[in-house]
């Protein structure tokens, strides 16, 4: 009995220390200082309510938005289906291979945004560019999102019958409402709407690939019409400039400028690295996360845009006058239009306008995380720290509230045009971070085989490596350059795009070398790399949650369960919900 009174409070001393443990973890990731008191928690915390579940719907819905349901329109009209389907193939290589070096780094020690990653494993200098430039993205996003909605309603109201500002004031009421109440309230939200995303998106699939096959309305059997006439690959054409290049060299050129379209499709799928650290068991949940966004990838994007160049010829009338981010620029509509399918283009505007909403409100909450992470970081005020009961930094919430006020600029006529140029402005952050991650993906690898860790320890290691992020580095090192290259072709040079389409690059560098300067950081050595503050926190938090899911599955064979909703859910629905 003595034996079992000493094992007893052995045990609640271990579970009191790992609580301590824990609790001082939390604080190293809620501020700046991990030496601070522990009474200064409270207040400072995020909340760990998200599961594997909502993860990875966060990280499938950040992918799905108008980048597919609309953008894919402009491109295969320039560039046609064959040229489109091998640009969203290369690049959705590249976004798995970003996803895949992001998951190895956050389940070995889940950090707040990138900009603490870099501190960690890189530099604080390009943790501090990385942090505002990633920051300046998902601040104008929101208001862009509002602005795309106020466009997909008035698909059905003109704007002469209701102000677009009428509905950017309910999208808004309506994306703060979700982000206030809590991570678990959001993730729940979110879960659902990307539930409805990937249903719509399935849908849409199916119905190309029966419209191909001949089974609409009008029993066209279309199949690879369009890729004979006019052909897979486009030669480049620009009706603005009266510019035409031919040969080999226009598709070329017709190519690479998809490439960039495609880019800007998928960026958003690192978003839900942002919710690492609000997870309840990251070892389990952020390698299911990556590992389902690979399938994802195939199924939504290259099988979407493998039959939408089958329904929709490039030269199509309707595409050629498409604009606008309603139903009717849709490359998916036109099919369904050409295919006489009466009433459904209503459904896919009800579709986009779920997309963009959704799409509004994980911006919001990624804008309000990483302001916190680079208060974290120490960045950014301390106040930012500051959370609620529920685990909302609501100091976050606040600032993202005041930068979607932006979207009632485009009330005015006059200062629309000056709003498309402030989107374009932050449109490069997306791949500026992507290639912050795969930069401290590598500085990773470097630091775990100078310190003797061997890779084959991890609880997730990324593929191909480490050939696989050095292609990915370079691709998203060339498009970056890419970008706006089409303003030099022709005449006349279009200065304000190109000004505002690269204006974050020199700002970016400023920042780095500025950072640099003021606080003499310096490249961090593979053996300086931190590889070891608070990992036996993670470790021992996931044996904790491992042991609670044996005792789960113990308790269910003993009372004779063994097919539930988890079991059911795990085995046919979690690859793709």
């Amino acid at each position: 009995m003595g034996h079992d009174l000493e094992k007893t409070l052995s045990t609640r001393s271990n579970v009191s220390q790992l609580s301590r443990h824990t609790q001082d973890y939390d604080l190293y990731v809620a501020k700046s200082d991990p030496g601070a008191a522990l009474n200064e928690q409270d207040g400072h915390q995020l909340r760990r309510a998200l599961d594997a579940r909502h993860v990875t719907m966060i990280a499938i819905g950040g992918a799905l938005g108008t980048g597919l349901l609309i953008g894919t329109g402009s491109a295969l009209r320039v560039a046609g289906p064959g040229a489109i389907l091998i640009a969203y193939a290369l690049i959705g290589f590249t976004v798995f291979m970003v996803m895949s070096a992001l998951g190895e780094v956050a389940t070995f020690i889940p950090l707040n945004g990138f900009g603490n990653y870099c501190q960690r494993y890189v530099d604080d200098a390009l943790g501090y560019a990385c942090g505002y430039v990633y920051l300046f993205k998902y601040l104008i996003l929101p208001a862009n999102q509002m602005v795309a909605g106020s466009l997909t309603v008035q698909y059905w109201v003109s704007k002469e019958k209701m102000n677009p500002g009428i509905w950017i004031t309910i999208f808004l009421a309506i994306i703060t409402t979700v982000n206030m109440l809590g991570v678990r309230f959001f993730g729940e939200i979110e879960f659902w709407l990307s539930t409805l995303k990937v249903l719509t998106c399935l849908g849409l699939i199916l119905l190309m690939w029966i419209i191909a096959l001949g089974g609409g309305p009008t029993h066209d059997r279309i199949g690879f019409r369009y890729w004979k006439d006019p052909g897979a690959f486009l030669e480049y054409t620009d009706s603005k400039k009266h510019l035409h290049i031919s040969g080999s060299l226009g598709r070329f050129v017709s190519f690479v400028s998809v490439l960039v379209t495609a880019v800007f499709a998928y960026l958003g799928s690192e978003l839900c690295a942002i919710t690492f650290t609000e997870c309840a068991r990251p070892r389990k949940a952020i390698p299911k996360a990556i590992k389902m966004t690979f399938y994802r990838i195939l199924v939504f994007y290259v099988l979407a845009i493998f039959f939408l160049g089958m329904c929709v010829s490039p030269r199509d009338p309707l595409l050629l006058d498409a604009s606008g981010s309603t139903a009717s620029a849709s490359p998916f509509v036109i099919a369904i239009k050409n295919a006489k399918i009466h009433g459904l283009d209503h459904v896919i505007n009800a579709c986009i306008l779920l997309f963009v909403l959704s799409a509004a409100n994980s911006d919001m909450y990624i804008a309000s995380r990483t302001i916190y992470g680079l208060s974290v970081a120490g960045y950014a005020p301390a106040f930012f720290t500051k959370t609620n009961k529920l685990g909302v930094p609501y100091y976050g919430i606040a600032l993202s509230f005041l930068f979607s006020l932006l979207a009632y600029m485009t009330v005015s006529s006059s200062s629309s045009q000056i709003f498309s140029y402030f989107v374009n402005v932050v449109s490069l952050t997306g791949l500026l971070a992507w290639t912050c991650i795969l930069i401290i993906h590598l500085r990773f690898m470097s630091a775990l085989k100078a310190q003797g860790i061997p890779r084959s320890s991890l609880a997730y290691k990324s593929p191909f490596q480490p050939y696989g992020t050095y292609v990915a580095l370079t691709i998203c090192v060339l498009v970056i350059f890419l970008k706006n290259f089409t303003v030099f072709l022709g005449h006349p040079f279009l200065y304000k795009s190109f000004i505002t389409g690269y204006i974050v690059l020199p700002v970016f560098l400023l920042m780095f070398a500025g950072w640099k300067i003021y606080k003499k950081t310096h490249w961090l050595k593979s053996s300086e790399c931190d590889l070891d503050t608070y990992r036996d926190v993670i470790d021992a938090e996931e044996e904790e949650f491992a042991a609670e899911e044996a005792e789960r599955k113990a308790r269910r064979a003993a009372e004779g369960i063994r097919y539930d909703k988890e079991w059911f859910y795990e085995k046919f629905l979690g690859w793709l919900f």
